[in-house]
């Protein structure tokens, strides 16, 4: 991080911050052995200018993981770059094109990364719903109103596919609609043509607008997707910095050559009026979610040394 040109004041703010970081416990990552994954839904970013405070609050919250998927990016990508100067020449970022109209509402979903960590392997691209030829035409019949983007990593000898989606708010039949038109993508991709995708471990993660784990819209997401939540999250209640308990973000998975460990949760920068009081005490209260966020960052961490699988599997064949 550059601390450079940051006034006193950002100092003994940021300090109080980290002491809310070192709260959460997220463990150190180590090369080869371990990543640290997280999501965050960053309000409205790049839609109006934020002030220093708020981009230096941001970076130094992404400064804690290895790779996030970063939803409610939007088409100006100014504060974005200012973010990235803070975090230093070895982030590097696989970015969406952003959509037009307003059920789009201009978002990009981003995937940051420290490349010392965790590489980036070549494969980028939007998920569509899936499509029946009428006429001549081929339409799709469900409505994504922000599309799903994934990209490929590796971290040690773990390679992995990230899938990262923004849901709909709104009615909950067409939320109920897309979600379970989603998990019957990732279905059809990693069971009925399994031979045929990128790679077989995926890990999926987002804002899906949840408000609990195991209710009709979690049920949509995951019963024919066969994703499964990491233990170390089966007991995170909030999300989002609301009042109540809400699972708006999730880390779900299809993983066959990994481990995630018992670390996982979210960095609480919300709660005792610390943004308001502490973070920016000279703004508004109604204003100092867009500064940071109305999402907390939910994260969990890895083991990426899968050579007792790899020794596994080639003795399975080998016999």
């Amino acid at each position: 991080m550059d601390y450079s040109n940051i006034t006193a004041s950002q100092a003994q703010r940021l300090i109080r911050l980290n002491e809310r970081i070192a709260a959460a416990n997220i463990p150190q990552s180590s090369l080869d052995q371990s990543l640290n994954v997280a999501t965050w839904n960053i309000r409205n970013f790049g839609k109006a200018k934020r002030y220093d405070d708020g981009i230096l609050f941001i970076a130094q919250i992404l400064y804690q993981f290895d790779l996030i998927a970063i939803t409610e990016v939007r088409d100006d990508l100014t504060d974005f770059k200012r973010v990235l100067q803070l975090l230093g020449p070895q982030w590097k970022f696989v970015i969406s094109d952003w959509q037009p109209d307003r059920g789009g509402n201009q978002e990009r979903i981003a995937f940051l990364y420290d490349e010392r960590i965790v590489s980036f392997t070549g494969l980028a691209a939007e998920a569509s719903p899936a499509r029946t030829k009428a006429g001549s035409e081929y339409t799709a019949t469900q409505s994504w109103w922000r599309y799903p983007y994934f990209a490929s990593f590796q971290a040690g000898h773990f390679d992995f596919i990230i899938l990262a989606m923004h849901a709909r708010w709104g009615a909950p039949e067409g939320r109920l609609e897309e979600l379970a038109s989603f998990g019957d993508w990732i279905s059809r991709r990693w069971d009925d043509h399994q031979d045929r995708v990128f790679d077989k471990d995926v890990i999926v993660v987002g804002d899906f607008n949840i408000k609990r784990i195991d209710d009709e819209f979690y049920r949509a997401l995951t019963d024919r997707s066969k994703l499964k939540m990491p233990r170390a999250l089966a007991g995170v209640q909030d999300t989002a910095t609301s009042p109540g308990n809400k699972n708006y973000d999730q880390i779900l998975h299809r993983c066959q050559q990994t481990a995630f460990t018992d670390n996982g949760g979210i960095i609480d920068f919300a709660s005792d009026g610390f943004m308001e009081n502490v973070l920016f005490p000279d703004l508004p209260a109604s204003k100092v979610t867009y500064e940071l966020s109305d999402h907390f960052p939910l994260w969990v961490q890895l083991n990426t040394d899968n050579d007792d699988f790899r020794l596994t599997t080639a003795a399975d064949v080998v016999d």
